[in-house]
């Protein structure tokens, strides 16, 4: 089974969260900074009056409360409108 979004959805996996230790203290995983990097796992066709851009593969930057968070088969991805990615990395 797999996800396929529909219209200008896509589906981005998150960046994993950089671990950060101050002085060797160790920050737990709930104060870890949301990434805002990941990577697109599928798209939708587009609309009549949006093309779909995006593609399998590319890497973005997202806004930080960007998306709906959904879990599949144990990992955690984000589905967004493309209007929500703000830039492709090349």
């Amino acid at each position: 089974m797999k996800i396929q979004p529909l219209a200008d959805r896509v589906l981005v996996e998150p960046a994993p969260a950089e671990e950060k230790t101050v002085g060797g203290i160790i920050i737990p995983d709930t104060a870890k900074e949301k990434p805002l990097k990941g990577t697109v796992i599928a798209t939708g066709n587009g609309t009549k009056d949006e093309t779909m851009v995006l593609k399998a593969g590319d890497t973005v930057l997202y806004g930080k409360y960007s998306g709906q968070e959904i879990e599949f088969e144990g990992k955690k991805y984000l589905m967004m409108r493309q209007s929500d990615v703000m830039a492709v990395l090349a």
